[in-house]
């Protein structure tokens, strides 16, 4: 029965060819003998490579989680992912590049930002509507919450807007934000622990008594962040990130959601998916000009030498956010009921439906996510490398693969995936030019649907 609805999804069954399974028995021990081969040829400069792979593995291992996560709950192939991890690299190149060159009139234009206002204002409208309506409907008419949400909307979106138009003073503007959502978090996240121990307790009674440090604590990291005009780059990051993000949902559930109710077919969802990449990546074009752009310098760009060879410590700090974004993935969907939700809806949404999990919100839930943790890689990857209009798709397929090798749908083949990825790119280049890495890239894609389709991980 599990295989049948593998198939079914698109997974191939695992091919029983006759002499397939000797053909990736000689591979695997060519690859192995190869690398021992090199290792002992230069060991400094197998460490270098091995690094290295491991570090371009890190953001390929960020966009394979991502994407497993989408495709895996709604099991099409949504090309926006890419257009998402585009997004946050000219994210960050839009709101700081300007501070960089000392005028907002090159980079900054007022049409984008009143784009991406309505668009978050849209978001933030229809996400608190959702969320209100069935708890205060008993209260108050849907008019009037949909009437609330709309201005709480209005206003984040005009919020967006003023942050956006002053890209210098990202530490005063977002500062307010900043100390709202540590409050928030000081309340939530405790309050999480308690009810380990005391599982009757209420939100509101908790509020009552730990509102007042939480509110002195955001209060506090407002006032940090306000006086802190270095962070300017770094608070982009998140700015970048949730704008993807909101872009993401808002395409789920102004087109997505209706495509999928009607159309019912994965073709003519990848078809639409794949224009609106081709129209952020115009988007892009006209708003950036076509040539590669470089992210401004962050920290850790000095090389360290170790064992003869040298290693970056923004590198290491990618290899880290790799690690803390599995972490914090699955927690989400181990340890939560949205993640309990995430897999029902995966396995059978309309069961899903009828037991009364809400599969709009948890699938837009998800597209934000995903879109987050794309726009995250392509920001990793613009300050390792220079950022470009056509990097979506790169980053997409390169997403896509790790996947592929890692087991498709399963989250901790995911990261392996990305990692063996990024590896063997790396010292797949040892005696090639660095233009052939792509091709590397495709060529293990193609053994793996050939002899491992399931990958190295399978999904149970």
């Amino acid at each position: 029965m599990s295989s049948q609805r593998e198939t079914a999804r698109g997974f191939p069954a695992r091919f029983n060819i006759p002499g397939t399974r000797v053909l990736a028995l000689v591979l695997a021990t060519a690859v192995v003998a190869y690398l021992a081969w090199k290792i002992g040829q230069s060991p400094p400069q197998a460490l270098q490579f091995a690094f290295n792979g491991i570090a371009v593995g890190a953001v390929y291992a960020l966009l394979a989680m991502g994407f497993t996560l989408v495709y895996s709950t709604v099991w099409f192939f949504d090309l926006y992912y890419g257009a998402a991890a585009a997004l946050g690299a000219y994210g960050v190149f839009y709101l700081r590049t300007a501070t960089a060159l000392g005028s907002r009139a090159d980079v900054n234009n007022v049409y984008v930002n009143a784009v991406f206002a309505a668009v978050v204002g849209g978001v933030v409208a229809w996400v608190l509507y959702t969320l209100l309506h069935p708890r205060l409907r008993g209260r108050f008419t849907p008019n009037t919450i949909g009437v609330a949400s709309g201005l709480l909307g209005g206003g984040a979106g005009a919020y967006t807007g003023i942050v956006l138009a002053f890209p210098e003073n990202l530490h005063l503007t977002l500062s307010p934000a900043i100390g709202v959502v540590v409050a928030a978090a000081a309340i939530v996240v405790p309050f999480w622990a308690v009810q380990t121990f005391v599982p009757n307790i209420r939100l509101s009674r908790f509020t009552a008594i730990a509102g007042l440090p939480a509110v002195v604590i955001g209060a506090w990291c407002g006032y940090l962040t306000a006086g802190a005009p270095g962070a300017g780059l770094y608070l982009s990051w998140a700015v970048s990130c949730l704008l993807a993000g909101c872009v993401g949902l808002a395409l789920y559930r102004g087109l997505y959601m209706y495509m999928r109710e009607r159309a019912r077919s994965p073709l003519i969802m990848l078809v639409a998916s794949l224009g609106i990449l081709l129209a952020v990546a115009a988007f892009i074009v006209i708003v950036f000009e076509a040539a590669p752009r470089p992210l401004p310098t962050a920290f850790g760009s000095e090389t360290w030498k170790i064992a003869g060879a040298r290693i970056k410590g923004f590198n290491i700090f990618a290899i880290g956010v790799a690690l803390a974004g599995f972490a914090i993935l699955w927690l989400l969907l181990k340890q939560t009921s949205f993640g309990r939700a995430v897999r029902a809806i995966g396995d059978d949404e309309e069961v899903s439906k009828v037991v009364g999990i809400n599969t709009t919100v948890i699938i837009a839930g998800v597209f934000f996510i995903g879109a987050m943790y794309a726009a995250l890689a392509g920001i990793l990857t613009g300050h390792d490398t220079a950022v470009q209009p056509r990097m979506g798709l790169l980053l997409l397929l390169k997403g896509w693969i790790a996947s592929v090798v890692g087991g498709i749908g399963n989250l901790y083949g995911a990261i392996v995936g990305g990692f063996v990825l990024g590896v063997v790119e790396q010292f797949g280049i040892w005696d090639l030019a660095g233009e052939w890495k792509d091709a590397i890239a495709f060529v293990l894609l193609i053994l793996f649907l050939s002899f491992w389709p399931q990958g190295l991980l399978p999904r149970r």
